[in-house]
């Protein structure tokens, strides 16, 4: 029986086969914590810290799906080398209560890996021709995705999901935003096909619905199947009608809940996260590809958007009144009344990601009234701290050890 002196927020949600303790997600950002490819000791400690403060759901950023899937080196991949070191990060997570989500993805055509290290000369995306991404890693094509290769890569996707039930996830993320291989088919400014994957939202769905299905199937009785896409393209692209769409096409297919995020990484990544990147973003970054790259992408971003709580609330109301299946509200939450907010409009649960990079302990600290409100300014410079030796961290903080980014997680103490 519910208390009900207990706030919504912190009582436990059953989603797809799991039940998780309270209404809180740490959301996927780019930790930049697993150096080679290796699923590091930082990484692990990284999400047991973020367990330990009080979230339910401590969700791990950017598993490949295979080697070519990462968009940088420094990313890791689900596959048998990794299994016992995300073992390791899983039970640090399960230490405390909590439950670990892998975030499964590719990059599709976004990615910076060099001539040497991706297997094939032209990155794969919906869409062949001219690969603007590629400007920066002089690949200047991308190759259109034929059936079999679609056939190829479900197969890596579900290979992926099973490696990560293996592992001790308690869910699987499907990534289908911010400009990532499965967000190409969805958005209408990557997807140009004309035949049964492309044109309209329901054709463009296609693909990622059938990598949908595949992960149900294979996983579904066992973890809990979730989908991270991108509400809108930003000013251009998908719309919101296009969101609300993609929304009732995997309630239908049966996800379990669905992330609502916004924006695409290159186009569009103001209205990812709420407010402009500082310049001192763009001038800290020692990689010349990936500085190369944001100074590009200043030239197209609005400038001077002042960060506000709640940012996606209006865009998430439209899919909340679409369907029923279950949501996380994501979108600049900083407080205890943006939480109860977002409860009250009707969403499941709340997803977190600076105000928990900036103390992983914001959870239980809100659930005690310590605090009503992080600290965290929204200055978006943990960003660019992906790209250092300590990985991802708050810039007013104390920086990752370096160190411990090296050592595999599950390796001896």
């Amino acid at each position: 029986m519910q208390d009900n002196t207990t706030p919504l927020s912190f009582t436990p949600v059953k989603i797809g086969p799991i039940l998780l303790r309270n209404r809180f997600i740490k959301s996927a950002t780019n930790e930049g914590m697993a150096k080679k490819a290796i699923v590091s000791k930082g990484l692990a400690q990284f999400h047991e810290r973020i367990a330990a403060g009080g979230a339910a759901l401590s969700t791990v950023a950017y598993c490949a799906t295979s080697p070519d899937g990462r968009t940088f080196v420094d990313q890791a991949v689900l596959d048998d080398a990794s299994a016992a070191d995300f073992r390791a990060l899983t039970d640090g997570v399960h230490k405390h209560g909590a439950a670990a989500s892998a975030q499964i993805t590719h990059a599709g055509s976004f990615t910076f890996l060099d001539h040497a290290t991706l297997r094939t000369s032209r990155p794969l995306s919906s869409s062949g021709g001219f690969n603007k991404v590629g400007v920066m890693s002089r690949r200047w094509l991308k190759k259109k995705m034929t059936v079999t290769d679609m056939e190829a890569m479900t197969a890596e996707f579900v290979g992926a999901a099973v490696r990560a039930r293996e592992a001790g996830f308690d869910a699987v993320e499907l990534h289908m935003g911010h400009g990532y291989l499965l967000s190409q088919f969805l958005s209408r400014i990557y997807n140009k096909r004309w035949d049964a994957y492309g044109g309209s939202i329901e054709k463009r769905l296609k693909f990622p619905r059938e990598v949908l299905g595949r992960v149900l199937d294979a996983v579904g009785k066992d973890v809990a199947v979730v989908v991270k896409y991108s509400m809108t393209d930003g000013d251009k692209g998908n719309s919101i009608e296009d969101g609300v769409a993609i929304a009732r096409a995997i309630a239908a297919d049966g996800a379990h809940l669905a992330v609502l995020s916004n924006g695409l990484n290159v186009e569009s990544i103001t209205a990812m996260f709420g407010s402009s990147f500082p310049q001192s973003n763009r001038g800290t970054v020692n990689n010349p590809i990936i500085a190369l790259g944001m100074w590009i992408q200043s030239l197209s971003e609005p400038k001077n958007v002042v960060f506000r709580e709640n940012y996606l609330r209006e865009l998430a109301l439209r899919v909340r009144a679409s369907t029923d299946m279950p949501l996380a509200y994501l979108g600049g939450i900083q407080s205890i009344e943006g939480v109860e907010q977002a409860i009250a409009d009707g969403f499941d649960c709340v997803a977190l990601g600076r105000a928990l990079v900036h103390d992983p302990g914001f959870v239980n600290k809100l659930k005690s009234g310590e605090v009503r409100k992080s600290a965290c300014t929204a200055c978006n410079r943990c960003v660019t701290m992906m790209y250092t030796p300590g990985g991802t961290s708050c810039v007013e903080g104390k920086p990752g050890d370096a160190k411990l980014n090296t050592i595999r997680a599950g390796a001896a103490a």
